[in-house]
């Protein structure tokens, strides 16, 4: 089942949370054709009581944000969820992927080819988990233009749509606040 910005932004609001959509970048082709959707989230809430360890886990208001991204995308249809290979952006995939009975596969941000990766999932619903500075980037590069900035580094809560019709991408952020527990 395709699902569009409306749908999700209307849910969001169905379930309580609070939410700030952005203008879309550029009008869909009103033509039929194929949609492939992006949704784009950064790992939640990670464990930061060791400054040494490069690769914490999630804190608890982490795994409830985690539960909290696989009900909001339950109505999505995944065809395909990518994390990079961290424990956090592992760990927030984890209840989507078992929701959706889908193998999370990892992708590194840096050599990602957007274009290919469009081609490859042409008319899919893919989620993609990444980072504060990588998320906002890979959108942009979806899009085809340069439109997001980096994240702040508390900001766990930014869900980021990038839908491709044709030649067509349109862009829109949500920022979802989750009553995790703490």
């Amino acid at each position: 089942m395709k699902i569009n910005n409306c749908l999700i932004l209307l849910m969001a609001l169905m379930l309580g949370l609070s939410c700030k959509d952005d203008p879309q970048t550029a009008t869909m082709d009103p033509a039929p054709g194929e949609v492939t959707t992006f949704y784009l989230i950064r790992h939640a809430e990670k464990d930061r009581s060791n400054p040494q360890d490069a690769d914490p886990e999630l804190t608890q208001k982490g795994l409830g944000r985690a539960m909290h991204w696989a009900e909001i995308l339950n109505e999505v249809s995944l065809d395909a969820i990518y994390t990079t290979d961290y424990e956090r952006t592992s760990m927030t995939a984890a209840p989507a992927s078992v929701k959706q009975d889908i193998t999370v596969q990892y992708y590194d941000p840096e050599s990602l080819d957007a274009e290919a990766f469009k081609t490859e999932h042409a008319g899919q619903n893919v989620l993609i988990v990444g980072h504060s500075n990588t998320t906002p980037d890979l959108a942009n590069r979806l899009l085809g233009e340069d439109r997001f900035s980096p994240m702040d580094d508390t900001d766990n809560g930014s869900l980021f749509i990038v839908q491709v019709v044709g030649s067509q991408s349109t862009a829109t952020r949500l920022v979802f606040n989750c009553n995790c527990p703490k």
